[in-house]
């Protein structure tokens, strides 16, 4: 087996594990850099499955870290895209009351922009006609107009490609098996001694630090977001970003209407539980000693009801249906219809 020495090593090539590799070198170009993945190459999981869009940050309070990593990440990322020629867009997005309850909510989430120092205001049902003709009416809405879609999976493979110009090593199909005493990791590769380990490793995270006696009252439970996309004849219904008012009760934001940035339209997410870190489609990624860690986990977790984790299982499992699915969705746009949603 061989035996690798790096001043820093990373784990885990997703957005996080390429960016935190690219601001040290900016820090210390000298520093000798080694990036490690299971698997062949960088972002195959979350970072290179996501919608791309970049939000602004009215969701969150001004006092929670949140808030100020959404609203200067999405602008630091602009910079990047812009300097690197990647697919941007700044399309905006509107964000729509579907019932009277939510109208409070309204209120809070434009406090939070004055707060946050974000562009939004609440606009009238013939603005919101003007920006998206098909839209749910009646309520209330909130144009953000800094709201973006970019390129996600372009951003990792520039950054990859700039790190291994500047001498970063990456070391794909490397699978880490365990830490050792001396400042030392196992990997199927074999062994790397570092000065400083940094874990970047997704839904393995937890597994990570693990090895190293850390986070033994922590456990990852995966969900997954199951979405739909809207035919080409529907797709032109959407121009943008169309969002429901969160409830606020719950973690997720809801299903909502996204035009990605090679322009199809997808509808979703759900939030549903998923069995296995890697069971992104029916059985794919399941394995028993997994499935089963998962379900006492999310047992738990149903039972203690903890952020209303009952209210939400029950809402996301009716997801499954494609007229559940739907439902949500006419909430926001009342003239689609099953005919308009094909799987993506």
């Amino acid at each position: 087996m061989h035996s690798h020495t790096f001043d820093v090593v990373i784990i885990g090539t997703g957005i996080v594990g390429l960016t935190v590799a690219y601001e040290i070198l900016q820090r210390q170009p000298s520093s000798k850099i080694a990036l490690l993945d299971k698997e062949s190459d960088v972002a195959k999981h979350a970072s290179g499955r996501n919608s791309g869009v970049m939000h602004c940050g009215i969701y969150y309070a001004s006092d929670t870290l949140k808030a100020q990593v959404c609203a200067k990440g999405a602008q630091r990322m602009r910079l990047f895209a812009e300097a690197e020629a990647i697919a941007y867009r700044a399309c905006g997005k509107v964000i729509l009351a579907t019932s009277e309850q939510q109208l409070p909510v309204v209120d809070k989430l434009l406090t939070n922009a004055q707060q946050n120092h974000i562009p939004a205001e609440r606009i009238d049902n013939q603005q919101l006609r003007e920006l998206e003709p098909y839209a749910a009416t009646e309520l209330a809405a909130i144009y953000c107009p800094t709201t973006a879609v970019i390129d996600s999976l372009a951003v990792v493979t520039r950054l990859r490609d700039k790190l291994l110009a500047q001498g970063v090593k990456f070391f794909f199909n490397t699978r880490v098996v365990g830490a050792q005493q001396s400042q030392s990791i196992q990997t199927t590769d074999g062994t790397f001694s570092y000065g400083f380990l940094v874990n970047c490793a997704g839904a393995y995270a937890d597994t990570i630090a693990k090895y190293f006696g850390l986070a033994e009252d922590y456990a990852l439970v995966p969900f997954k977001g199951i979405y739909w996309k809207l035919t080409a004849d529907a797709a032109p219904k959407v121009r943008a970003n169309i969002y429901p008012v969160p409830d606020i009760s719950l973690p997720f934001l809801g299903v909502h209407l996204t035009r990605v940035i090679n322009n199809d339209v997808y509808i979703g997410p759900t939030a549903i539980p998923a069995f296995g870190r890697e069971n992104y489609q029916l059985t794919e990624g399941l394995s028993v000693g997994e499935s089963l860690d998962i379900s006492w986990q999310l047992l738990k977790m149903y039972a203690r009801n903890a952020n209303n984790f009952r209210k939400l299982a029950h809402l996301e499992i009716a997801k499954y249906r494609k007229e559940n699915f739907l439902q949500a969705a006419r909430k926001l746009m009342p003239s689609l219809t099953g005919d308009d949603m094909v799987a993506s």
